[in-house]
Parts: structure tokens; C-alpha cells; sequence
């Protein structure tokens, strides 16, 4: 029964995507200039309407604490083309309370940030960022990557949230009690609305998604809750509260606010970069042409 359940909660769940990534496609360049230069939030059944493209323009992805900029892998090659900006931390308080051990692992992803081995099932994953190797961000890190998402909220039980990065898209279960099916890369997120904020508790983790390029991390007790709540037509301030017992002494904050695409037909584009990763992660297995005997 429980196997049954399951199974029809993943059909509901690829319907809801399906239906709504139409959604996204159809409303793509039809925005009026009374929608794009509203004059107030704009409101929805009764709530705020978070429908559009949004973007962080926060530096979180590199990392979510202070930070100074960096030169990227290989200067020798790349110059200034692969470095990374300094920014302010979005972490409240400005330190992400790790307990010791954890501390000691942050650093050593930071070290093995560019490695990888696919060679070995057990080590597939402990090695390198997971933005390198092209896999979905996860939860909180899709919201401040740098690239835009866009949010799809209709009257129903669901809001879709599709990221440009690798085309990942998340549904949001609203009012649901459920809990996770399977652990996944983007989490179970169910939502409900507090006044004009959309409040979204994520579990079900996959452990290997990182917070940022600086080797942050979690493990698979992680426990998101995400407030978005309009602020103006244009912006959206964005908080989560990070829980996870196994890695954190405590629980902790990030925020930072989210701003509207105000573009002419801004839509979101394709970021499929699994070709841009197959050298790196498959070249070695690449079958060597033999050579021609003497």
C-alpha cells in the first residue's frame, strides 16, 4: 500500500511539472506594459503574485560568508576570465555555525572543489562541486546562483519554480502533509501562505548538493524553510533558516532580495551544460584507437 502511495504521489508530482512548465512556455512575451511598470504588488487569489522572472544579484555563490576575490583555476590560461568576485556574507551574523568537525570537512571540499572520479560508485560524489560536474544545485543555492529563475503560481495546489541552471525546476505542494517519497536533488518542498509571504519547508535531501563553491555543505538531515515575501511590484526579499543537527551546532539564517526581469519579453533561456561537463567527468574512459602494428 505504502509502494502504491508512493508511486502515485511521483504521477501527480511529473503531471503537476509537466502542466505547469507549459505554463511557463505559454506565458513567455505576453506581459503588458500595465503588468511590467505595475504601480502596486500585484495580487492573486487573495495573496501576492509572485509570477515572474527573478534574479539575486548577491555574490552567495562563491560564498556564502565575507569573501575576497579570487583567481579562478588556472590563471596561468584563464587571466581574469575564471576569478571570482569579493562579496558580503548573507549569512546572519556572518558565520555559519559549524560544529568542529564539520569545519575541518568544509575545508577539505574547498581543497577538492575541482576534483572529480567517477571511476569508483563510493567516491562518485565525495569529490569536487557539485555546480562543476553540472548536477542540480539544490536548496537554498538554486535561489543565488548567477542566473535567473522563473516562478509560476496559478489559483491551484501548486507552484512551479523553473531555474535557468541546468533546467531545473522544483514544485511547491501547497498545503500538502506528505512527507518526501525518496530523497532527491531539489528536496520536497510543501508550501502555504503566511499574509503576503510564501513560506516553503523543503526536506528530503540528497547529502551531496553544496551551499556554494566555498565547500559548504550538509548532510541528509537538512531542513530548509524559505520566506518569500513581496516587499514592491519589482522586488521580493528572500530568507532561509538552515537546519541540520548532524553538521551545525544550530540553527541559521541567510537572506538578501530578489529582483524582477523587467526586460521586454524577458524569458528564461537553456543552460544545458551536461556537454560542457563529459570531457571532465567521462574523457578517461574514452576508448583509445589502437595502433597500427609494425
Amino acid at each position: 500500500m505504502r509502494r502504491r502511495f508512493r508511486s502515485m504521489l511521483i504521477l501527480v508530482s511529473a503531471a503537476a511539472s509537466v502542466l505547469l512548465w507549459l505554463a511557463v512556455t505559454a506565458t513567455v512575451g505576453q506581459t503588458p506594459t500595465a503588468r511590467r511598470f505595475p504601480s502596486k504588488t500585484p495580487r492573486l487569489a487573495g495573496h501576492a503574485d509572485l509570477n515572474g522572472v527573478w534574479q539575486a544579484f548577491v555574490t552567495a555563490n562563491w560564498d556564502l560568508q565575507d569573501h575576497e576575490a579570487q583567481a579562478g583555476p588556472h590563471p596561468e590560461l584563464m587571466g581574469a576570465y575564471g576569478a571570482g568576485p569579493a562579496g558580503q556574507s548573507v549569512v546572519e551574523g556572518g558565520e555559519i555555525p559549524y560544529q568542529p568537525w564539520a569545519l575541518a570537512r568544509k575545508k577539505e571540499n574547498f581543497d577538492k572543489r575541482m576534483m572529480v572520479d567517477v571511476s569508483d560508485d563510493r567516491k562518485w560524489h565525495d569529490a569536487g562541486d557539485p555546480e562543476l560536474k553540472c548536477y542540480m544545485p539544490g536548496v537554498p543555492r538554486a535561489t543565488y546562483m548567477p542566473f535567473p529563475f522563473q516562478i509560476v503560481q496559478g489559483s491551484g495546489d501548486y507552484i512551479l519554480i523553473a531555474y535557468e541552471f541546468t533546467s531545473t525546476t522544483r514544485i511547491i505542494r501547497m498545503n500538502w502533509k506528505e512527507r518526501a517519497p525518496i530523497d532527491s536533488w531539489m528536496g520536497w518542498s510543501r508550501g502555504r501562505w503566511e499574509g503576503d509571504t510564501l513560506i516553503v519547508d523543503v526536506t528530503g535531501f540528497r547529502e551531496q548538493t553544496w551551499f556554494d563553491r566555498a565547500g559548504d555543505f550538509h548532510s541528509d538531515a537538512l531542513h530548509v524553510v524559505e520566506r518569500f515575501t513581496a516587499v514592491s511590484p519589482y522586488h521580493l526579499m528572500y530568507e532561509a533558516t538552515i537546519e541540520d543537527p548532524k553538521v551545525f551546532t544550530r540553527p541559521w539564517k541567510i537572506s538578501f532580495p530578489l529582483y524582477r526581469r523587467m526586460e521586454e519579453n524577458v524569458q528564461l533561456l537553456e543552460f544545458k551544460c551536461v556537454p560542457f561537463t563529459e570531457e571532465l567527468l567521462f574523457g578517461r574512459f574514452r576508448k583509445q584507437p589502437k595502433q597500427a602494428s609494425r
